[in-house]
């Protein structure tokens, strides 16, 4: 094992009418003005909209808003939100949403917290040194951004938009409201893709090549089983309370640093190809890492087999008979048929996207150089790797 530090600072409200709560979570902030932000429209006919201006106006806190949060956030609205909330003098952010908007309202409070052009900290270029606080009131479970140091924002360029990511601890949200039943109106699609991220989170930490801990083995293998369960259970029941329940704390557990306590830190492979294709095409996230994923773990398992071979036998059930090789194909393939199973595509086919020889190349070669000229633990992928990767998944 490695040595680590863990650090989970934010405060969670769980549960039933847990967004009853947020009235006194505000007031503990001792914030004065807030910038309310949210994506479309499902929040306002909802009527939690409703519910939020109404606990800050019973916490007495001032507020302005902005909303147009789009899957895959946008640079030019957090530009917009930055010029607003200094004009504003808003010294808190409050996100209504998912994981978009959060991670929106993080780029916001890094722009807030730091002079300079915010694109700098997920180009890699600086790093930043403040953020304004965050609070989140979680309306889909997926990215876990709601307690996680990452946020991820992408920029509009011609031939191609760039998703980038910053992670540091300054953007940790303060507290998360977190009501499972806020997610029952979600479309199946979301949900799956939302179960999907979640589970990806703890495998890109799960694969890897260096310093494991039996026992966050133990966590993360748990956390795998759960969600794929309860996935098959929204499949059939999407109203049922205790699955949601299950997979939104899932998606907390599975992106706050605890599945990767005491390893290397993972691969990030899949997510950084995955990346380049929503960049290129807007795809959903989740759907985007699941075309992937197959393609990404046939061609690096044989570079990580114990790995490959343990999530077969402790997560997917394959009986530990045979080869090791045979057992991690059996567990992959395992994996690739859940997948199939609760709706989400397999191959970019799928995924309804069909890249050009030159896409194929660029996307390798961004990907690649995004992460300094190679991406991956479970095998270290350079840009020929990437792009092979990329065509055997169509």
């Amino acid at each position: 094992m490695y040595d680590f530090e863990y650090y989970a600072p934010t405060k969670v409200a769980f549960g039933r009418n847990s967004e009853s709560r947020l009235a006194d979570l505000l007031r503990e902030q001792g914030c004065k003005k807030a910038l309310l932000h949210y994506g479309g429209g499902s929040a306002e006919k909802s009527g939690l909209l409703a519910v939020v201006r109404s606990a800050m106006k019973e916490a007495g806190v001032q507020w302005v808003e902005l909303g147009g949060v789009k899957p895959n956030p946008r640079l030019s609205l957090v530009y917009r939100g930055i010029e607003l909330c200094r004009g504003e003098g808003v010294d808190f952010i409050l996100a209504v949403g998912g994981g978009s908007v959060i991670d929106s309202a993080k780029a916001i409070g890094y722009g807030l917290a730091n002079e300079g052009d915010v694109w700098d900290f997920y180009e890699g270029l600086r790093k930043p040194e403040g953020c304004a606080p965050v609070g989140v009131v979680l309306t889909i479970a997926a990215a876990g951004s709601e307690m996680s140091n990452s946020s991820v924002i992408t920029k509009e360029c011609e031939g191609g938009d760039l998703k980038r990511g910053c992670n540091s601890n300054y953007c940790r949200p303060r507290f998360a409201v977190m009501n499972p039943e806020l997610t029952f109106t979600l479309p199946d699609y979301q949900t799956a893709c939302g179960c999907t991220d979640i589970l990806m989170h703890t495998m890109e930490r799960y694969f890897n090549n260096g310093g494991n801990m039996a026992i966050t083995d133990a966590v993360a293998e748990g956390l795998l089983r759960t969600v794929i369960a309860n996935a098959r259970t929204l499949k059939r029941a999407p109203g049922d309370y205790d699955a949601r329940a299950e997979i939104m704390w899932a998606g907390s557990l599975s992106h706050n640093g605890l599945t990767g306590c005491g390893n290397c830190g993972g691969d990030w492979a899949v997510h950084g190809i995955e990346h380049e294709l929503s960049g290129q095409y807007d795809v959903a996230h989740g759907a985007g890492l699941a075309a992937i994923w197959t393609a990404w773990a046939e061609y690096v398992y044989r570079d990580c087999l114990t790995r490959f071979y343990l999530f077969a036998v402790h997560v997917m059930g394959v009986r530990p008979s045979g080869t090791r090789e045979g057992i991690a194909r059996e567990g992959i393939a395992a994996f690739n048929a859940f997948l199939k199973e609760i709706g989400m595509p397999v191959t970019l086919t799928e995924l309804g996207v069909s890249p050009t020889d030159e896409e194929y190349r660029a996307m390798a070669e961004r990907c690649a150089a995004a992460g300094g000229g190679s991406k991956g633990n479970a095998k270290v992928l350079y840009a020929a790797d990437i792009e092979r990767i990329l065509r055997n998944a169509k």
